[in-house]
């Protein structure tokens, strides 16, 4: 029976010994790992815990002021975490007395020394405590919480596994605090990087987007911008990862809006989806822009211009500036999620950096004139000796050119489009309204004076024809009864009958004129409703007028089409622009009749000459050329082969002589002085 329970007692050793190496295996490669310090403390103590078959355990590490800190419990019992409580205060002060003796102990249950800033173990369990040590510097305490039955000898190798374990957690803390270290070096060196970069150049626009390249870039965030303030509105002068920007766009006034909005407080704002807690100006602002960027998350920080060395000596100075706001830094996460007290440090850093460098881009292009002294100051290689000659030559012939525009006399002519036309010629119009029903003619047909060019038909014209001479078929009737009563009954009628009758017939007669009239009348319209050539001539309409005319009605002052003499004499129709007709009314006043020269689409290699004869005194509308004023140009007719109505024509009035110059240049000095000048 007893060399049964001694196999059974050591097959389960065996067993536990095995867990043991398996847990211990396990915190190895846990403490070789790289993950964060709440994963590892929570599966190092955890398996040290289940290791030991322990009640519970605790992490503490030191934060700032040698302030311990719990890191990680199991099982820790409420009194030790109320912090108030005077078994908690024993406990710390047991905590501190191993820091500061830097060894491992076993403290027994309900135990404490004489000393009592020696502390003691207010637990009924038994304290299992050993330091945690990293490069030789105490960083923490592991402790166990284990039952209090167990042999010394048991007990003893409990603390000696613990500090095994402990160097292993120490292990770990190194392999953090190298990389931390080398996380920094690598930010030292990002920020070095990006100093550089954005105070290389004294141009705020460039130092706007080097600050939101590069500022992104350190940040790790997805977007970061840069608001410059104007007056009392911000503007948006640089967006990471965008070479230009439309300042009309929806995104860029909505960015814009919120700027002027969060720097109107002074405050920073950080948004992370919730609006709750903002004033209202801004949460409309935030919520607009939000709709168009869908971001995650937004920091808006004011930039405010930094203190000089003598502010700074003395800020609580009565005259001492706190700092004048001059723009606003947008850093988003769209995609990205990073925590706050990751960005935040980053944020600081690319913050002091960029309003030292913005502040220093505002002041130098804020001085007075300085875009001329910036090209004067690129410009300075032209006067160095090597390039004088050449820069003396090059501004002798300038010189020379700039006295050849200016004294040099040449003739002005105005360009204008126009179009050749028949001096005699008229439009036909409708007298009537009505519906097309014939077409009698054309294009280039020859008419005379009289000829039905179009024939409409009026049914209403017609229908009230028809009534108006049944009226007065009827109204006749009327007048002859009345006058044959009179006449055949003639002195036996009572007095008051021969009134009546001579009443009728009176009222009949009256309206029988006025029907004659009307029918006249409605004659005249329903023949004018024959649309007649005014002049004899030639037709000028479009080849598919008569196609488009037909079945068609047509209202009265309409053009149909127009008739022209082509054997009469011809002219010119030029459309002047109005900013060019001042010049063609002032060289009238000194000769009325002004000299053309003109040149017609179907022979541009020919120059041809003619006179203006009139100009409107009216400004019209003309479809190509916008705003003009119409002019008329005599020209001989024998100067002319085969000439067509309409063709088009180039021309260009004579209008005195002027400098080379400004026969050259005229218009762009017209704007100058209407847009800039005025």
């Amino acid at each position: 029976m007893s060399s049964e329970q001694s196999s059974v007692n050591s097959e389960t050793i065996e067993q536990t010994k095995q867990q043991i190496r398996s847990l211990v295996s396990e915190i190895s490669q846990l403490s070789k790992s790289d993950i964060g310090p709440e994963e590892y403390y929570a599966s190092f103590l955890q398996r040290v815990v289940s290791a030991l078959a322990a009640v519970g355990g605790a992490v503490w590490l030191l934060a700032e002021g040698r302030r311990l800190q719990l890191a990680y419990q199991i099982n820790l019992s409420q009194a030790l975490l109320d912090s108030s409580s005077d078994d908690s205060s024993r406990h710390l002060r047991l905590l501190n007395h191993i820091i500061n003796t830097d060894q491992g102990q076993l403290v027994p249950p309900m135990s404490g020394a004489g000393d009592e800033e020696a502390g003691g173990n207010p637990t009924t369990s038994l304290l299992v405590l050993s330091p945690l040590n990293s490069d030789g510097k105490v960083e923490g305490i592991i402790e166990v919480f284990q039952r209090a039955d167990s042999p010394p000898a048991t007990q003893r190798g409990y603390l000696r596994f613990l500090d095994q374990m402990s160097e292993l957690a120490g292990e770990w803390l190194k392999t953090q605090k190298l990389r931390q270290f080398s996380d920094k070096t690598s930010l030292w060196a990002q920020a070095d990087h990006f100093s550089r970069l954005i105070h290389e150049s004294l141009d705020l626009r460039e130092t706007a987007y080097s600050v939101a390249n590069e500022g992104r870039r350190l940040i790790g965030c997805d977007r970061v911008s840069v608001a410059v303030k104007k007056g009392r509105k911000c503007y948006v002068e640089a967006v990471s990862g965008q070479d230009t920007l439309e300042n009309r766009s929806n995104i860029v006034a909505a960015l814009g809006h919120l700027s002027t909005k969060v720097v109107a407080t002074g405050e920073p704002l950080w948004y992370e989806g919730s609006t709750e807690d903002l004033p209202p100006q801004i949460e409309h602002a935030i919520e607009d822009y939000v709709e168009e960027s869908y971001a995650k998350s937004i920091s808006v920080l004011p930039v405010r211009r930094p203190q000089t060395s003598d502010e700074t000596a003395n800020p609580h100075s009565e005259h001492t500036p706190q700092g004048e706001v001059i723009g606003a830094l947008i850093i988003e996460q769209i995609e990205s999620e990073l925590p706050r007290n990751i960005v935040a440090p980053r944020l600081d850093l690319v913050y002091e950096h960029s309003a030292r460098a913005l502040a220093n881009s505002m002041d130098h292009s804020n001085l007075f004139m300085m875009p001329v002294w910036r090209a004067l100051g690129k410009a300075a290689w032209v006067v160095r000796a090597r390039t004088l000659p050449k820069t003396l030559a090059i501004s002798g012939l300038i010189l020379v050119a700039a006295l050849l525009l200016t004294f040099v006399q040449k003739d002005f002519y105005l360009k204008a489009k126009g179009s050749l036309q028949p001096s005699v010629k008229q439009d036909v119009f409708v007298g009537e309204p009505g519906t097309v029903i014939a077409v009698n003619f054309k294009d280039q047909d020859p008419v005379k004076e009289g000829d039905v060019l179009v024939e409409l038909r009026n049914t209403d014209l017609e229908v009230r024809l028809e009534d108006v001479r049944g009226q007065r078929q009827a109204t006749q009737q009327q007048l002859f009864s009345a006058r044959d009563s009179q006449t055949r009954q003639g002195l036996n009628l009572p007095e008051d009958e021969r009134i009546r009758l001579a009443g009728q017939v009176k009222e009949f007669s009256k309206r029988l004129e006025s029907l004659d009239l009307q029918e006249k009348l409605l004659e005249t319209k329903l023949d004018s409703l024959k649309i007649r050539a005014p002049i004899s001539g030639q037709i000028m309409l479009s080849w598919d007028v008569e196609e488009s005319l037909l079945n068609r009605t047509v209202e009265t002052g309409q053009v149909l089409m127009t008739v022209a003499d082509p054997a009469g004499p011809w002219e010119l129709e030029l459309y002047m622009k109005e900013t060019r007709s001042g010049h063609v009314d002032n060289a009238r006043r000194e000769t009325p009749e002004l000299p053309v020269k003109y040149v017609l689409a179907t022979k541009p290699g020919t120059e041809l000459d003619g006179t203006v004869a009139e100009v409107e005194e009216i400004t019209q509308m003309h479809d190509e050329e916008g705003h003009t004023v119409r002019i008329r140009a005599d020209i001989t007719k024998t100067d002319l082969v085969d000439p067509r109505p309409g063709t088009t024509v180039r021309g260009k009035i004579k209008c005195g002589g002027r400098a080379i110059g400004y026969t050259w240049f005229h218009e762009a000095w017209e704007w100058v002085q209407a847009n800039i000048l005025f």
